[in-house]
Order: structure tokens, then sequence, then C-alpha cells
């Protein structure tokens, strides 16, 4: 009953402020007059991330998987401190349990953390903040005035804005972490370089897949109760996923959509792609479902996603109302080009190489320290010369 009454007050909580309004709005729409009162509601920032992470802590209790913590300010540092607490990675409880009461600081793990933060940095500052400027110019304009090519671009340049914002931000975070002498969970594994969808929930947001795993997949039976029952389970945690990234139909439609897809590759399609000598169809195949999926994330709704998906697949040429010198000049294309490498290629290009170990050494002894004092000032520089400076997943 306190498991119960603790879940449902801080569920309460997180629906109050995060989906009142849309259920207001759906039920007020199905009566056609205001039955539900309209508010003006603020949304805490982190509101999602905070909530999850004291959900996993009295659930672990409950499962004697910890210990009560009986110091409120140490419980207070696990569910509110600041690196990762407005954008994750959502850190489990049990993660850090020693490390709150114990951890060590050093040079080298506060030099470990300087660094990590930096790639961070570049990766927002650099990349996600010069494609933002790509796709929110594209987006902005009336979508029935835009042809395929450029909405093929503005898809592509979100699909890599926002991984190198969010992966941006939880390097930071896990950089932060370090400083202070924790050791956070990785939150992104190259997901763009995935060969199935189930691969690419295996590196995407991972800290949030093994949450909804842990907490909701499992105890709903997982995959242990038959086929027909995992395939409910999928539907259900990939439901929840959309849900959780915000009170609008765009993500439960973008949650679903994953879930079939899933749902898809475990009934038989997975054995194909694993057995498929043609890996670069995988990679293809993936990339193609990813892209579409960031459209219906990134529309204002649905009408509007599916309108963009239209444009996109009937291949229209004709005649474009937008500046295209704006937002395809030789800085965004330099830029593109630059996030498509870093996002995967270059670094699996790297690790089939045999000497790679003897290049990271050379780079880490005598290159790097130059390659971070770039990144930083170029991130600075960019930081005091722009205000334009959005974080997508403060929204969640």
């Amino acid at each position: 009953m306190i498991l119960f009454g603790a879940v449902l007050f801080n569920l309460a909580i997180l629906g109050y402020f995060k989906y009142y309004m849309f259920i207001a709005d759906n039920i007020n729409g199905i009566f056609r007059h205001t039955v539900v009162p309209l508010k003006s509601i603020i949304l805490p920032i982190g509101i999602s991330f905070y909530t999850f992470q004291v959900l996993s802590y009295v659930i672990d209790l409950y499962r004697d998987n910890i210990k009560v913590q009986k110091n409120l300010l140490d419980l207070a540092l696990y569910i509110s401190f600041f690196p990762q607490l407005i954008a994750g990675p959502i850190v489990k409880y049990k993660d850090v349990e020693k490390e709150i009461k114990s951890r060590k600081v050093d040079i080298s793990l506060f030099a470990s953390g300087v660094k990590r933060f930096t790639y961070g940095l570049g990766k927002k500052v650099i990349l996600a903040n010069s494609l933002a400027l790509v796709v929110d110019t594209i987006y902005a304009k009336d979508i029935a005035t835009l042809n395929s090519p450029i909405l093929w671009l503005a898809a592509i340049s979100y699909t890599l804005q926002i991984y190198f914002d969010f992966s941006g931000y939880s390097d930071m975070a896990i950089g932060l972490g370090r400083m202070f002498g924790f050791h956070f969970c990785e939150n992104f594994n190259l997901p763009y370089i995935s060969q199935s969808i189930t691969e690419f929930w295996r590196r995407w947001h991972i800290s949030l897949s093994t949450w909804f795993k842990e907490y909701l997949y499992i105890p709903l039976g997982g995959n242990r109760k038959g086929k027909i029952r995992t395939y409910i389970n999928l539907i259900i945690v990939f439901f929840a996923t959309g849900l959780w990234h915000g009170a609008s139909y765009n993500f439960i439609v973008w949650g679903l959509y994953y879930g079939v897809f899933l749902i898809i590759e475990k009934a038989f399609f997975k054995k194909f792609l694993d057995n498929n000598k043609f890996k670069l169809l995988n990679h293809i195949y993936v990339l193609l479902i990813v892209i579409v999926g960031w459209v219906l994330f990134r529309a204002d709704d649905l009408n509007q996603a599916f309108q963009i998906i239209k444009t996109m697949f009937s291949f229209n040429l004709n005649t474009i109302y937008i500046n295209i010198p704006q937002i395809v000049n030789k800085r965004s294309i330099f830029i593109l080009l630059l996030a498509i490498i870093v996002s995967g290629p270059a670094q699996m290009l790297l690790g089939k190489l045999k000497s790679t170990e003897k290049l990271k050494k050379i780079y880490e002894n005598k290159l790097e320290f130059i390659f971070i004092g770039i990144i930083l000032l170029l991130s600075i520089s960019q930081l005091i010369s722009s205000e334009y400076n959005p974080f997508i997943y403060f929204r969640f």
C-alpha cells in the first residue's frame, strides 16, 4: 500500500503538470463545451526525469534492491543533483548509492570529466545549434509551399540535431558528474549505426529504455507469457514511452510507431536482418524508419506530420517559396556533412583499423589537449555571438 501510494502520488504530480491541459482539451472537445476548466500551468523543468528517479527509488526499495536512505539531504542530493536534473540521464539510486556517501575525486577523474563535458558542449553548441537553425527555418514556413528535397533536408537535419543535442547534454552531465566523483550510466551508444530498430532502442536514450524495461516491461510479464502477451507488453511500453515525452498525439503515435516495428521484428523480420549479408540495407532500413519517426516527433501536430511525410515521399520538385541561400550555404553543408560523419561512420571506420589503439594513444597523449581547446574556444565564441541556444529535451 505504501508503494502504491508513493507511485500514485508521484504520477499524480507529473500528470497534473504535464497532462492536465491535454486531458482537459480532449474532454472538452468530446462534449463541445468546457466541462473541465482550463488552467495556465507552467511545466516544472525536468519533471519527467526526476519523477522517474523517485519512482525507481521507491520501487527498488520495495524490492529490497537498496537500503532506505534515512538522511533527507542525501536523498535530496540523489533526486536533485544538478548535472542531470533537467535532461537526464535517468540515474537509478542503486547506481550511485555508494558514491553519495563515499566517493573519490582525483585529478585524473576530474580531467576525464572536463574532457567529456567539452565534447558534449561541442556537440550541442557547434553541431546541434547549427542544425537547429536549418530545421526551424524550414518548418517555420507553410509546408504546402515546400518540396520533397527541402523537407528531406529538414528531416535529416533534425535527426542529427536531436541526437547531438541530447547526447551532448548527456555527455555534459556525465562529465560534470565525474568532476564531483559520480559515475553516471551512458545514455547513447552511436544509435544511428544500428542494424535493426531493436538495436536502435538499445543504443538510444539507454537510461529511459532500461527504466521502462525494469519497471514496466518485466513486471508486465516481459516475453515470458507467450508471443501475444509479449506484443501487448511492447505496445504498452512504447505507448508509455511516447506519452512520457509529451502530452500530444504526436508523441503517442511516435511511440506506437516504434512499438509496431519492434513487434514486426520480434515476429519475423529480425531473423531476416540478422541473416542478411548486405548489412548496408539494414542501415538504410533503420535510418529510414528513424528519420520518418523524427518527423512525427518534431511536427506541431499530426496533420502537419502527415503532410510533411506525404510530400517527402511524393518526390515533388516544384518551385519552393523559401530563401535557399539562407539555409543551404557552405557553412550549413559543412556542418551537416561533419554531423553525419561523427554520428557513427567515423567511429565505425576507426574501430575497424588494426592500429586503432596505437592511434588512440597518440591522440590522447599529444593531440587531444589541443583538440579540446579548439572545441571549447569555438563553443564559447558561438555562445557569445548567438542568442539561439535551444535544448530540445528541456521540454520533457
